[in-house]
């Protein structure tokens, strides 16, 4: 056995010698293109990595971890909550709920409208606009602040507003504002929404709205506590993620001091109304 080791070494040391000692050639004989050394890659060293390769890129990527990433950019965005023609039971009503925002990953400024307009009536029941602040204190969420003015009803209101706007565990999108009014009164609104992918298209969407009142403002049909609640249901069609068509149903219902004050103005407590609508963004 010893021998046949004793061999296999002398047969086996000298090639390996003479492998070491053989030069490894050029990049022809090793099977690299002549030119390997030229190829350009995108990004060059020294230059800033963008958030996405580009597709068909030449050559290896050589720069990983040791450029600057510019994240930080300035976007903007608009949303078409709700657009929409409500029936109110017999009242037609056009209502519109969008938003739009421009800013970096952190900081964004906010604009905001809702608002109804009666058709029966040609003209504007409610307009409330809002200009926010809006900061990002940790993943999916940030807080907002700024002012909001009413234009309807009138007489015309202005409030500071505080409060907060975000993607809350289980996927629902939230958002809670509180206002203080010109004159000192104290009021808060809530709105919920979920999103329910019934296939990759049709989406189905809860939504949940409410708002409080710290003092009673009986000039304004606003009474002490907790002022309504709404819920609505709406199936939208997505023919694109930017587009897409919805119907529905909307619920409405005054509560307390609130319903009292509508009550001695002949007004309806309890509100049904079937809705036809698109959701847009770009």
């Amino acid at each position: 056995m010893k021998k046949l080791l004793l061999l296999c070494a002398s047969l086996l040391v000298p090639v390996a010698v003479s492998a070491l000692e053989k030069p490894m050639g050029d990049a022809q004989e090793r099977g690299f293109p002549a030119d390997y050394h030229e190829v350009k890659t995108s990004p060059e060293v020294g230059e800033k990595i963008k958030k996405h390769a580009q597709d068909g890129q030449e050559g290896p990527q050589e720069n990983f971890g040791i450029q600057t990433i510019p994240d930080n950019e300035i976007f903007a965005t608009f949303l078409a909550d709700r657009l929409e023609y409500q029936t109110r039971e017999g009242n037609e009503i056009l209502l519109w709920d969008i938003q739009a925002w421009v800013g970096s990953d952190y900081n964004k400024v906010y604009f905001k409208s809702e608002g109804s307009y009666l058709l029966d009536g040609d003209k504007a029941e409610e307009i409330t606009t809002e200009l926010l602040y809006s900061r990002n204190i940790t993943t999916f969420w940030d807080v907002q602040a700024g002012i909001r003015h009413d234009f309807r009803p009138e007489p015309t209101r202005t409030f500071a507003a505080f409060g907060v706007q975000g993607l809350a565990p289980l996927w629902f999108e939230v958002e809670a504002t509180a206002y203080v009014s010109e004159d000192g009164d104290i009021s808060a609104s809530l709105e919920a929404e979920y999103d329910l992918l019934l296939s990759q298209r049709l989406v189905l969407q809860p939504r949940f709205e409410t708002s409080i009142a710290v003092q009673e403002v009986e000039e304004y049909g606003v009474g002490q506590g907790i002022n309504d609640i709404g819920l609505g249901l709406r199936l939208r069609y997505e023919i694109s993620r930017k587009f897409a068509p919805y119907i529905g149903v909307s619920w409405t219902q005054k509560i307390g001091e609130t319903a009292d004050l509508a009550e001695a103005e002949g007004e309806d407590t309890n509100v049904t109304s079937l809705v036809i609508g698109v959701r847009g963004w770009f």
